[in-house]
């Protein structure tokens, strides 16, 4: 299997490189016969050849097997209409990478944010759609003197299939699916509710439910462990997937897959994280964690044996001692790769 990498901007390259130093310790456990084939993309690219995503790299990781991919951007470094280089967002619409899995986990030892002990149990998938919404306006968006405008645009192919994969998630999980939408206020989402309400008939062993956002913002702070599977609009999921994050002890805890029906990229949900780029403090966790996603996706056996395998050791590593700077510890990026690693298989840290 071939992996595309690209490591990106800021802290993208020393979370990639620990996160591949794991990767190779898992690999040669299993005998996967992975190979990696690292590429350059993202601001620093933009700066240096005028281009953040060039022909060349789309190529190689439209060709690949998977694409595990690191923070991108950098303050400074934009494009000419002043919004932030985002190839990754390129890489989603131009491969159809219409679902954003982005789960939200509490790992044994990992300080939470709130008191209750059922945060403990919080486990739930935040299911971004990742191509349309209000992210559909990108780089067509109007201004003038007067007034900006955007479109929010919903497509029902895109729709249907969002909707399909929640309920197949859910059914390995929980067995819930709640919608987060706005359709007390937006037609767009009276109309995608419907289309989730019909494909939930299908689906009769999964809970189906709705809750409009701003009230799921508020009940991810007061019982965020009573959700399982959370479908949303673009827009909504990035805003809910940084929430979730805040949970569970931060953006170095939350990965996230992109996926569609051939493609996938994999990518810590964090970004580039400036004030600590070059100063091997960045948590690897979130890297880590999109690894194992990875894995999963691929398929095969051996690869889901991995990712369960690449899973527990973080959450062995953690629950032994292993504190990142991000939660108050002293274990640089270098370190906490070594902790995961010293876990597999069940070792101690």
């Amino acid at each position: 299997m071939e992996v595309a990498v690209l490591p990106g901007d800021g802290i993208g390259p020393e979370v990639t490189e620990a996160t591949l130093a794991v990767l190779e310790a898992v690999a040669k456990r299993h005998a996967l016969g992975l190979r990696f084939t690292s590429h350059r993309a993202g601001a620093m690219a933009y700066r240096d050849t005028g281009t953040d995503l060039s022909d060349e790299v789309f190529e190689a990781c439209r060709r690949a097997d998977a694409i595990l991919l690191g923070a991108m951007g950098w303050p400074g470094i934009r494009a000419a209409d002043g919004t932030e280089l985002a190839p990754q967002i390129t890489l989603r619409q131009r491969l159809g990478l219409y679902a954003g899995i982005r789960p939200i986990r509490a790992i044994p030892g990992v300080p939470l944010a709130l008191a209750d002990p059922r945060a403990a149990e919080i486990d739930l998938v935040i299911l971004r759609e990742s191509t349309e919404g209000l992210f559909y306006s990108k780089d067509r968006g109007t201004v003038t003197e007067d007034w900006a405008e955007e479109t929010l645009r919903l497509t029902r192919p895109v729709t249907e299939r969002l909707a399909r994969r929640a309920f197949i998630l859910a059914g390995q999980r929980r067995h819930r699916v709640t919608l987060v939408d706005k359709a007390n206020v937006f037609r767009a989402f009276a109309w995608m509710r419907d289309i989730f309400t019909t494909i939930a008939a299908d689906h009769p062993d999964v809970r189906f439910d709705a809750a409009y956002v701003d009230a799921m913002a508020l009940d991810l702070l007061r019982r965020p462990w009573e959700y399982d599977l959370l479908p949303t609009e673009n827009m909504f999921g990035d805003i809910l997937s940084d929430l979730g994050a805040g949970l569970i002890g931060g953006m170095g805890f939350a990965p996230s897959a992109d996926v569609g029906d051939e493609y996938a990229v994999f990518q810590p949900s964090h970004g580039t994280a400036p004030d600590i780029a070059g100063r091997a403090l960045a948590n690897p966790t979130a890297m880590i964690l999109s690894a194992a996603m990875m894995l999963d996706w691929l398929g095969e056996a051996p690869m889901q044996e991995a990712a369960a395998e690449l899973r527990e050791a973080v959450d062995r590593a953690f629950a032994g001692g292993l504190r990142t700077p991000d939660i108050g510890g002293a274990h640089g990026t270098a370190e906490a790769a070594r902790r995961v690693i010293a876990a597999l298989g069940g070792k101690g840290s």
